[in-house]
């Protein structure tokens, strides 16, 4: 069955039909905007949201370390991702949808509007048609009737006595003249009619059938590609819905990331001051002359620091550069941690220093290669550097070693710091007694322009910078330089000018 065989003289009805199929189309690609928009919002609330809750620096501050601040964290981070997923979504639909489906409706109008046309002008042609076979049938009733009227004449004339011959005459060729074009009329009139019989039957038959079972096709192919719309609705989420279940068991997995143990043991490797707890308070017998040493007799005695009390108001003391305005544990962490962090920058400028005084070597060997002198002001700056550190260093020993109490224990504690301090040095020490194997640069180069080396093997060089050449370019664009800071990589050959 067919709309070309069984709806043939429905296109009214056709028309209306395949018009309702496009403001489906349209209504539905109006439905995923809204619905984009819908996810857009929430997307950009939950984002939002997030970021309300999420404390600037929160990775510096104390609370940060503690399993149930950090897991809270995790699930802003979730949650921020997870309305990322959202944004996917409205973007897909928008993209893989509206926006193609918009399109496919454009053409899919000016197709059924083309149809259309073909069926009303097939219509017209064949009404036109028709109205040619009503004019040739009038005439030829009009001129059969008057051909009658001239044969009634004739033979009126001629079975009149007082009629001449030449009457006769005339009566007879006109009455043969209307019969004549009668027949001419007749035969127009049946010529006509074969013509329309034959136009009527290609319209009905071939003409319509056609035009109504194109568009019988293209409907069909309209609730195919709107089928498509509708499933791509529920694909679109399903395609993101694992990330999602990620995010979602992210928050899970954060929440199954909680210590209380762990949180209640670092809040005590925080906080704990490491005073002894007060002693009793001695009763002072006043019975046997012994007056109070100010007027103002207070509950507790003046050995007793009311900072000690856990439910006493504090006042923040102003910071000491010793620490000393902190509690005796936090203060042994926090001259752990400067010395640490001290004992870092003075292996950091040993190594420099090390490696000027090896570029220093080199230029002294080949002095093609450059000045030696040149490099005294870094060599002074870092000498410098290093003795500032190593004051600041044995500084913080000192009071970290008075933090520890007793010089017993501050002399062990500076032996094991002094030995400490030495094996790094070892380990990062260049043997200057072997510098005569040390590779010896093959020419110079200038930086053409700045380049980050963060790849591993790469060194960052910056634009002007001279440079010793170590290995030139073996055919794959790279070559090894080697900086006056002593720091040795690969660069792009092109990014620099070797020196003649």
């Amino acid at each position: 069955m067919d709309w070309g065989t069984d709806l043939w003289d429905q296109y009214d009805v056709i028309d209306k039909h395949t018009q309702s199929g496009l403001d489906l189309v349209e209504r539905y690609i109006k439905f995923v905007k809204e619905r984009t928009e819908i996810e857009q919002s929430y997307a950009k609330q939950l984002r939002n949201l997030t970021k309300k809750y999420t404390k600037r620096g929160s990775k510096e501050e104390p609370e940060s370390k503690f399993s149930n601040h950090a897991a809270f964290q995790d699930i802003l981070n979730e949650m921020n991702d997870y309305a990322g997923q959202r944004e996917v979504i409205a973007e897909n639909m928008m993209t893989g949808i509206c926006v193609e489906l918009t399109k496919y409706l454009q053409d899919l109008k000016g197709e059924r509007k083309t149809h259309l046309a073909d069926a009303k002008k097939a219509q017209q042609s064949l009404e036109a048609s028709l109205k040619q076979l009503e004019s040739t049938k009038k005439r030829f009733a009009k001129e059969w009737g008057e051909a009658e009227k001239a044969t009634q004449h004739a033979e009126k004339t001629e079975a009149d006595v007082n009629a001449t011959k030449l009457d006769v005459e005339k009566a007879k060729q006109h009455s043969s003249s209307r019969t004549h074009t009668a027949e001419e009329c007749r035969n127009d009139y049946a010529a006509q009619l074969q013509k329309y019989n034959k136009e009527q039957s290609h319209f009905y038959y071939t003409e319509i059938p056609q035009i109504f079972n194109s568009m019988q096709k293209l409907e069909e192919t309209r609730i195919r590609r709107l089928a498509e719309g509708y499933c791509q609705f529920s694909e679109m989420e399903k395609r993101v819905m694992p990330i999602i279940s990620k995010c979602l068991e992210g928050i899970s997995s954060a929440g199954g990331k909680t210590n209380e143990k762990q949180d209640s043991l670092l809040f005590i490797e925080q906080h704990k001051s490491g005073f002894e707890r007060p002693a009793d308070v001695e009763f002072e017998d006043y019975t046997q002359g012994i007056k109070p040493a100010t007027s103002d007799l207070s509950l507790y005695p003046q050995r007793v620091r009311p900072k000690l009390w856990p439910f006493s108001k504090k006042t923040k003391p102003p910071a000491a550069e010793d620490f000393s305005h902190l509690p005796p544990e936090q203060r042994k962490k926090k001259l752990q941690a400067k010395i640490d962090d001290i004992t870092k920058e003075l292996t950091k400028a040993q190594d420099q220093s090390e490696a000027l005084e090896k570029m220093k070597g080199v230029y002294e060997q080949t002095p093609q290669m450059g000045d030696p002198s040149s490099l005294e002001p870094q060599i002074q700056e870092t000498a410098h550097n290093i003795g500032r550190l190593r004051g600041e260093l044995a500084k913080y020993e000192t009071w970290l070693a008075e933090a520890i109490g007793g010089e017993e224990s501050a002399n062990a504690f500076n032996n094991n710091l002094q030995s400490g301090m030495r094996q790094s040095t070892r380990e990062n020490e260049y043997e200057f007694d072997e510098f005569e194997d040390v590779e010896t640069p093959i020419g110079q180069c200038t930086a053409l322009y700045t380049f980050d080396g963060n790849s591993e093997g790469t060194v960052s060089i910056t634009e002007g910078e001279q440079l010793s050449v170590m290995e030139d370019d073996k055919g794959d664009g790279w070559m090894r330089v080697l900086r006056a800071s002593g720091e040795e990589g690969y660069i792009p050959s092109s990014y620099v000018n070797v020196n003649q």
